[in-house]
């Protein structure tokens, strides 16, 4: 059993006090590596693992549900007691949701296999066509920043954007940086990854539906406050960071 098991297999342990049937909570989540997961023997990833240890220890139960990224989104802002990760807090969002913890702070970066880009102004003078997620924070970033909408390419679950970007179908690749250099470090691609400097970064968050009870998200953001206090959280994810590639 490794690592992340062993310590989400303890936390279990350790909330041997919350009712035998703990109420289910809905946690809407995309297969992001390494922040989050859906289908991996080894754990739910660097903001998922967190999450799901939050609501255990707070005596409730996690039921995952994946949907894609833009539709989740949608189904759990107009939701009631629905729960989604790893969303970050930035303004276009921060009122259709009630957030209740923060997990990580991720930095994204422009990554291309020609050139080193520092920031916005530049991309845009530089890049033909800008690969994001659809439904992504990268995606209301560049758009808030003034890029037109014919320069950016919202990619869809299953279009692998290393890929995309290696079969030159973008020039660009805008993209939270442990997330990117995992995708790109796990697709064998012998090319170097040229990776800019940070031009932003923002609090990855477990979030509820706008409609969401009081106690419910009182309970959660407690719980979450106590396994960062007791380094729970850390130890979670420092299992995780080892085996980020350096860049």
């Amino acid at each position: 059993m490794n690592i992340r098991a062993l310590w989400l297999s303890a936390l279990v342990l350790s909330c041997l006090d919350a009712p035998a049937q703990a109420r289910e909570l809905e946690l809407y989540l995309i297969d992001a590596p390494p922040l989050t997961f859906v289908e991996d023997p080894q754990g739910y990833g660097l903001v998922g693992d967190v999450a799901i240890a939050a609501i255990e220890r707070a005596g409730y139960q996690a039921k995952l549900s994946v949907l894609p990224w833009a539709r989740a989104q949608r189904f759990v802002s107009l939701g009631s007691d629905l729960l989604i990760i790893p969303l970050s807090r930035i303004p276009e969002r921060e009122d259709q949701y009630t957030w209740i913890a923060p997990i990580l702070t991720m930095d994204r970066a422009f990554f291309s296999l020609e050139h080193k880009v520092d920031s916005y102004d530049e991309a845009k003078q530089r890049f033909r066509k800008i690969g994001v997620g659809l439904g992504s924070a990268q995606e209301a970033t560049l758009l808030s920043e003034g890029f037109p909408p014919n320069q950016i390419y919202s990619m869809k679950i299953g279009e692998n954007p290393a890929h995309m970007l290696d079969l030159g179908r973008i020039d660009a690749w805008f993209n939270g940086v442990p997330e990117s250099l995992y995708i790109w470090k796990n697709t064998g691609i012998q090319r170097r990854l040229r990776m800019g400097k940070a031009v932003t970064s923002s609090d990855l968050y477990v979030a509820c539906s706008k409609k969401c009870d009081p106690e419910l998200v009182r309970q959660l953001r407690e719980a979450m406050e106590a396994i960062q206090a007791d380094g729970t959280a850390q130890r979670l994810q420092d299992a995780y960071q080892l085996q980020l590639p350096k860049h």
